[in-house]
């Protein structure tokens, strides 16, 4: 519509130096100069919403596609969702596994779980030139340790025999653990005898979780690793974890409980002094969900720019 309001102006341009016109004291006939200057509030201006341009724009799925219910692995609880940017990005893309749960016990971890809200997190890699992966676990009680590792490196290897149908890349894949679900990704690497021949990540996002379990552990965590405190350290990912070269986000929030932060401080603290490496770290103003700590307002110390420099590095070197 502007394009051809710009035309007609410029015709009307041409028609003022016609001898003879007659009209305002410009020599412009009376509406023609009015056109000029509603025009002059029609221009391509930085900033300016393009024509097309629509409220659901700024949605967070906005322009992204969903693959649903991909199977994974055996069970009917194995399967996961796909999401793709609608546009044109170069090829192949960096992709963001999510292993999400507040609870091992809790339905969020099921296929379907939370619907929109956790597409969110998977929208912010699609929209960022990625892709984005969201996998469904076994919970507990009905699947006990070491489920949820070995889910997590079943979906790893999914991702990376076909991933690169959706245009992503299975060299840069970066997992994020979210509560529960870093329990199950920091579990997932620290014990090799769960993981696949294919289900190498490049680099991962461990987000407010469980890295060690304790003697005066919850019911509903009793309800995964079991009611034998004895089993506890081997089932922890502790020590395995320090071994891993994988570059590390390790977030925590300052309102989750004391013994979360304490889990985060003191997997920082071993990591640094290992043979490893020292983590990068990013401590969150708040943590409401997954999609949450994905926000692009990094006034809450958002995830959103050191996931993004994390992927950038992977690509840059070309890991693993």
């Amino acid at each position: 519509m502007k394009s051809f309001v710009k035309g007609f102006l410029a015709l009307c341009l041409l028609l003022a130096t016609v001898p003879g016109a007659s009209g305002s004291e410009s020599g412009l006939p009376d509406v023609i100069a009015h056109l000029m200057m509603a025009g002059l509030s029609l221009d391509d201006s930085p900033g300016a919403a393009p024509d097309n341009a629509t409220a659901d724009d700024a949605k967070p799925c906005a322009h992204v596609s969903f693959s649903r219910n991909l199977k994974y692995g055996e069970s009917d609880l194995n399967v996961l969702d796909v999401a793709t940017s609608d546009s044109k990005e170069a090829m192949p893309r960096p992709v963001l596994l999510f292993v999400a749960g507040e609870s091992f016990t809790g339905d969020d971890a099921a296929a379907g779980a939370a619907g929109t809200r956790l597409d969110e997190a998977t929208c912010f890699a699609a929209r960022h030139g990625m892709v984005g992966v969201r996998m469904a676990y076994r919970p507990a009680p009905a699947d006990q340790w070491p489920a949820g590792a070995q889910d997590v490196a079943a979906a790893t290897s999914w991702v990376h025999q076909n991933i690169d149908l959706f245009g992503g890349n299975p060299n840069e894949i970066v997992t994020i653990g979210y509560s529960v679900g870093a329990f199950h990704v920091a579990s997932f690497l620290a014990h090799p005898e769960f993981q696949e021949l294919d289900s190498n990540v490049a680099g991962v996002v461990l987000v407010s979780g469980i890295y060690r379990i304790s003697t005066d552990a919850s019911a509903t965590e009793k309800s995964y690793f079991g009611s034998d405190a004895s089993k506890y350290d081997e089932r922890s990912a502790f020590p395995g974890i320090l071994k891993i070269e994988k570059p590390i986000l390790l977030a925590w929030s300052v309102r989750d409980p004391p013994s979360l932060i304490a889990q985060a401080e003191k997997l920082k603290e071993l990591l640094c002094h290992s043979t490893s490496h020292c983590p990068r770290t990013t401590v969150l103003d708040k943590r409401e969900s997954l999609p949450s700590i994905f926000s692009t307002d990094t006034s809450g110390g958002s995830l959103a720019k050191p996931t993004l420099e994390l992927v950038r590095e992977i690509e840059s070197r070309g890991l693993p």
